[in-house]
C-alpha cells in the first residue's frame, strides 16, 4: 500500500534546477536508500518529505495520521537540557522511556547522561539526535546520514535495529555495506530526475548499468532514424500527402529528443613528491587524558607504500594519534620522527574553517595557482573542473556550497599540495558514493603512504592492507588485510576465549540445553503450507511465462525509454518474486520428502 506519493515535484535553488517534474511512491514497509552525487538534492528531497521544504510546484501527499520522524544532517539542539532529558523527552511512562533511552545512548557510546547537550561535540550531537529519533514512535523514519560519526560496532548495531524496524525507512547514507544489508529499494537522483530500483546497493549497480546501456541503445537508434529521415527530407519532399506530413512530424519529434545525460565524475589525479628512505616513525608513544589511557609505550614504523586503516570505538584516541603525527598534539612521552622528504596531506574529520565570502577558486589558489599531475601542470581552475566545480561555481562564495561539496573542495585542496603521505581522518563523511569510488581507485594507485581513520567498512576493505585496532588500555592490535579480515579474526579469537573460559560443568549444562529428545511431534504440513505446496509449481510457471513475455516486449520497445523503464522495474520485481518462490519450493519439497520418509519408516 502506498503511504507517500511524490507527484510532479519541481524545485529550484537560485539558477539550479534540483528536481524537474519527479514523481514516485513509497510503499508501507519499504526501506529506501537515496543516492546521488553531492549537490543533486538528496537532503532537499528528505526535507520535503519531512515537510520542512516546499517545492515550487507539485505536491507530496502523506497518508492520514502518518507519523514521520526526521533526522537532519545538522540537528538543532535546545538549551538547558541534559543528554537524557533531550533523548527521552517528557510525557507518560517517563521511567520506561528513560530506561530505553539509556540503553540506546549506551549503544551509541553516550554514557554521561546528565551532561548538558550544549557541551557535546559535533559527533556526539549527531549520535544524540539519532538516539532521540530512534526513541520516537514512527511509521516513517527519514534519516539524513545516520552513519556519520558512528564507529564500526555502532554501525552493526544500527543495521540490526533498522532491519527489525517494522515501519518505512527513507535514508541518505554513503555506507555501501549498510545500504546492502538494510535497504530493499534504491532511489537514484541524477540531473534533476529520479530513478527507482527494487534492489539493494549491489543489485542497483547492475540494474543501473543495464538502464544506461538501454538508454544508449535507444539514443543510437534515434540518431540512426534521424539521419535517414533527414536525408529523405533533404531530397525536397513536401507534405502533400497525409503519409508525408506524418513523416515530417516524426522528423521534428526525433529532433526534439534528448540524448541521455552523461554522468559527471570527479577526475582525481595529482603528482606525488619523491620520498626518501625515512618515512613516519612512532617511538614509545604514550598519551592519557586524566585516568583514560589512549596509548601506552606504542612504537610503529610505517613502510613505504603501506596503507594503514585505524579503527576503534569513539573516543579511544584514533584522531589523537593522527594529530600527534601532524604535530598538533604532543605525546606525554615518546616521539614522532618524520623523514625530511615526507610531504603530508592531512584531511581532517571536520573541514578547516573557511571564510564563507571567499570564492571557491581563491580557496584553491591559496594552496597553488598551478597543480602538478603525472602529465604536467594544470591551473587551479582546470583542477576545479575535474572535481565538478564548473565556471559559475568557481566564482561563487564558499557558503553557497552544500556540505558534501565543501568536503569535496577540501579534499581537492589537500591533494593539490602533491603529498607523498596522506593522513585521512574519516574521509568518507559527507562524500557521495561516486566520489568515494573514485577516491578509493585513486588511493589504490597512490604511490605514497596512506594512513586513514574510518568507520566505513567498505572503504577499509577496498583501500587498506593492514588494520591497527585500538583495543583498550593503550594497546593497539595489528591485523593483516581489510576490515572484513580483521572482523573474522576478532570473532574467532573471542569465540576461542569464550570456549577456553567455559568450565566443564558449564559445557555440560550447554549440552543439556541444546539436547533434543528423540521423540518429537510428527512432521506435517500446516493447512497453509499444504495449499501452497499444491499451487507453487503453477505460480512459478506463471512468473516464468511473464518474464519471457517481458523480454519480448523489451525487444519490441527499444525506442520507448519510459516503457522500457516500467518493464525493467516489473522484471526486477518478478525476478525477486521468482527467487522467493524457488526458495519456498525447495523448503516445501524437502519437507514433503521428510514427511514421506517418516510415514514409510525409511
Amino acid at each position: 500500500m502506498t503511504i507517500i506519493s511524490v507527484e510532479h515535484i519541481h524545485k529550484v535553488y537560485g539558477e539550479k534546477t534540483v528536481f524537474d517534474d519527479i514523481s514516485f511512491g513509497v510503499a508501507e514497509g519499504e526501506k529506501i536508500g537515496v543516492i546521488g552525487i553531492n549537490g543533486t538534492g538528496k537532503s532537499t528531497l528528505l526535507r520535503m518529505i519531512a515537510g520542512q521544504v516546499t517545492p515550487e510546484s507539485g505536491q507530496i501527499i502523506l497518508q492520514n495520521n502518518l507519523r514521520v520522524v526526521y533526522l537532519p544532517q545538522t540537528p538543532d539542539f535546545p538549551e538547558h537540557l541534559t543528554l537524557l532529558e533531550y533523548t527521552a523527552g517528557k510525557g507518560e511512562n517517563a521511567w520506561e522511556k528513560e530506561a530505553e533511552a539509556r540503553q540506546i545512548l549506551t549503544h551509541l557510546d553516550l554514557t554521561v547522561f546528565d551532561q548538558p547537550v550544549t557541551e557535546l561535540s559535533g559527533g556526539q550531537r549527531k549520535r544524540a539526535a539519532l538516539a532521540r529519533v530512534l526513541m520516537e514512535p514512527a511509521d516513517v523514519l527519514v534519516l539524513d546520514e545516520p552513519t556519520n560519526h558512528i564507529d564500526n560496532d555502532m554501525a552493526l548495531w544500527l543495521e540490526d535495529r533498522l532491519k527489525r524496524f517494522r515501519g518505512t525507512l527513507i535514508m541518505v547514507t554513503h555506507d555501501r555495506y549498510f545500504l546492502d544489508r538494510v535497504t530493499n529499494r534504491i532511489l537514484e537522483i541524477s540531473h534533476g530526475s529520479i530513478y527507482s530500483y527494487q534492489a539493494d546497493y549491489s543489485r542497483f549497480l547492475e540494474l543501473k548499468a543495464e538502464r544506461e546501456a538501454m538508454a544508449l541503445a535507444s539514443e543510437r537508434k534515434r540518431q540512426s532514424i534521424l539521419r535517414i529521415e533527414q536525408e529523405w527530407a533533404s531530397r525536397g519532399c513536401r507534405a502533400r500527402t497525409t503519409r508525408q506530413r506524418a513523416r515530417l512530424e516524426r522528423l521534428e519529434s526525433l529532433k526534439e529528443g534528448k540524448a541521455p545525460a552523461a554522468e559527471a565524475s570527479v577526475e582525481m589525479e595529482t603528482a606525488v613528491t619523491r620520498m626518501g628512505k625515512k618515512t613516519v616513525e612512532l617511538h614509545h608513544l604514550s598519551k592519557a587524558y586524566k585516568d583514560k589511557v589512549l596509548l601506552s609505550d606504542y612504537s610503529y614504523m610505517v613502510l613505504k607504500g603501506q596503507r594503514l586503516g585505524i579503527i576503534g570505538p569513539n573516543g579511544c584516541g584514533k584522531s589523537t594519534l593522527l594529530k600527534m603525527i601532524m604535530g598538533q598534539v604532543a605525546p606525554d612521552s615518546g616521539e614522532v620522527v618524520i623523514g625530511d622528504t615526507v610531504r603530508i596531506g592531512y584531511f581532517a574529520q571536520e573541514c578547516e574553517p573557511i571564510d564563507p565570502s571567499v570564492r571557491v577558486i581563491d580557496y584553491v589558489r591559496d594552496t597553488a595557482e598551478y597543480i602538478r599531475t603525472r602529465d604536467g601542470q594544470i591551473s587551479a581552475s582546470q583542477m576545479l573542473e575535474r572535481f565538478l566545480f564548473d565556471g559559475p561555481m568557481q566564482y561563487a562564495p564558499v557558503d553557497r556550497l552544500s556540505g558534501g561539496e565543501r568536503r569535496r573542495l577540501y579534499l581537492l585542496k589537500v591533494l593539490a599540495s602533491s603529498p607523498n603521505v596522506l593522513i585521512l581522518d574519516e574521509p568518507t563523511n559527507d562524500l557521495d558514493i561516486p566520489t568515494l569510488t573514485i577516491l578509493e581507485d585513486y588511493l589504490q594507485n597512490f604511490e605514497g603512504i596512506v594512513i586513514t581513520v574510518s568507520h566505513d567498512r567498505y572503504f577499509l576493505d577496498t583501500v587498506v592492507d593492514r588494520i591497527l585496532a585500538f583495543e583498550g588500555d593503550g594497546r593497539i592490535g595489528q591485523y593483516e588485510g581489510g576490515y572484513t579480515d580483521y572482523l573474522e579474526k576478532r570473532l574467532a579469537a573471542e569465540a576461542k576465549a569464550k570456549d577456553n573460559a567455559e568450565t566443564p560443568a558449564a559445557r555440560e549444562e550447554s549440552t543439556k540445553k541444546n539436547y533434543k529428545p528423540a521423540h518429537q511431534e510428527k512432521l506435517r504440513f500446516s493447512y497453509k503450507e499444504q495449499k501452497e505446496y499444491e499451487s507453487i509449481d503453477d505460480d512459478i510457471a506463471a512468473i516464468e511465462d511473464r518474464l519471457a513475455q517481458i523480454a519480448q516486449e523489451m525487444s519490441a520497445s527499444a525506442a520507448d525509454f519510459v516503457k522500457l523503464q516500467a518493464l525493467t522495474e516489473e522484471e526486477t520485481q518478478l525476478k525477486a518474486a521468482l527467487e522467493e518462490k524457488m526458495d519456498r519450493w525447495v523448503y516445501l519439497n524437502d519437507l514433503a520428502e521428510r514427511i514421506e520418509k517418516e510415514k514409510t519408516g525409511r
